[in-house]
């Protein structure tokens, strides 16, 4: 079983957390969340049934995990026996042939590079492991180092032919991470499996990586909270949602500390550095897949350029945390989510919120 899973948008830890009703606490019509946990990439993952029988939602939520622990299997990059492991051994000189689910997420990423004018690319790993944060130990490189290490970093260096479904490399010591993706596509293919077994009720979480499904016992929506970047509240605000993923990427406990300043695990894959601008990023979108991938693209855009890009999609939809001064941090939230965005009360003299 692989350990962990770490790329360049992991949100690490229960950034998002969904309020439901407390164990054997249920509807009127006796319907109740049911939340079957495991260990998966590294961290906890929840798969929440509502239902008024949890002996029969049982081996609904046992092939849910195994959908989660599949795509564990295929691409972790902490275990030299995964998928992704081999393409790393093999795409140079190849090309090597590469697993059905492994390409459409390499596909989906590659375009999404596209998208995101570069902010999002999985051939960040040189990068990744020279910093410490996928095996350690956590450092500051050189800058011979860093620029060593960044000119393997281009999705431009993939030579993917998704028909053939086959990779090679253009140079050697390229790599490949999907670490930013690869949460929200097991999020989506274990939601998928509850779909087809008629689950209607469903919430799948993944560190923060999630699809809600129907509603919970006695409401119409999921209600998700969002993790405090700076941790001095638990959850600073809340978003109803039903039948939509949504994912969070941030500066939270994966960062390095040298010479008095913090530097986050998200990288910038277009200079090679710690991505700067803002502390954290929720995206709602129609599949955990997009959510996790384009929450780490936004976060790497920067202010400006996230709100620009997350307005030009119609399949996205953001809420961006950029720090301020005296301890007051703007959110922005995108005007699309207003009516389904609250800032706890908790938290009204640590945010001020803007929407766009």
């Amino acid at each position: 079983m692989a350990r962990r899973m770490v790329g360049a948008g992991l949100a690490v830890g229960m950034i998002l957390a969904a309020w439901r009703a407390a164990p054997g606490r249920g509807a009127p019509d006796g319907r109740r969340s049911v939340s079957y946990a495991m260990q998966t990439m590294g961290t906890r993952a929840s798969v929440i049934i509502v239902t008024s029988d949890s002996s029969r939602s049982a081996p609904h939520a046992r092939a849910a995990q195994a959908a989660l622990a599949r795509v564990d299997s295929l691409m972790s990059n902490w275990t030299a026996t995964s998928e992704v492991a081999r393409l790393n051994r093999q795409g140079y000189p190849g090309p090597t042939p590469v697993h059905p689910e492994v390409a459409a997420v390499l596909d989906a990423s590659i375009r999404i590079w596209r998208e995101s004018e570069g902010a999002f690319d999985v051939t960040v790993e040189p990068l990744v492991r020279l910093w410490g944060f996928l095996g350690g130990p956590r450092r500051v490189p050189t800058e011979p180092e860093a620029r060593a290490a960044f000119r393997l970093v281009g999705t431009g260096m993939l030579d993917f032919d998704p028909s053939a479904r086959s990779l090679r490399f253009e140079r050697d010591g390229v790599r490949i991470d999907l670490g930013g993706i690869a949460k929200g596509y097991a999020v989506d293919v274990a939601a998928e499996s509850l779909k087809v077994r008629g689950v209607t009720d469903a919430l799948v979480d993944l560190s923060g990586n999630m699809l809600a499904s129907g509603s919970p016992p006695g409401a119409d929506r999921w209600r998700i909270g969002i993790r405090d970047p700076r941790d001095r509240v638990p959850y600073f605000a809340r978003l109803l949602l039903t039948g939509e993923a949504v994912a969070t990427s941030g500066k939270y406990e994966q960062f390095v500390a040298a010479d008095g300043k913090t530097y986050g695990h998200i990288l910038d894959p277009r200079s090679g550095r710690p991505a700067e601008g803002l502390i954290s990023v929720t995206v709602v979108a129609p599949s955990a897949m997009l959510a996790d991938a384009w929450g780490t693209a936004l976060f790497v855009l920067g202010p400006e350029r996230a709100k620009r890009k997350a307005l030009e999609r119609g399949d996205l939809a953001a809420v961006l945390v950029q720090p301020g001064a005296a301890g007051v941090d703007t959110v922005w939230v995108e005007r699309s989510l207003k009516e389904r965005f609250a800032l706890e009360a908790t938290a009204r003299q640590l945010f001020r919120v803007e929407f766009f």
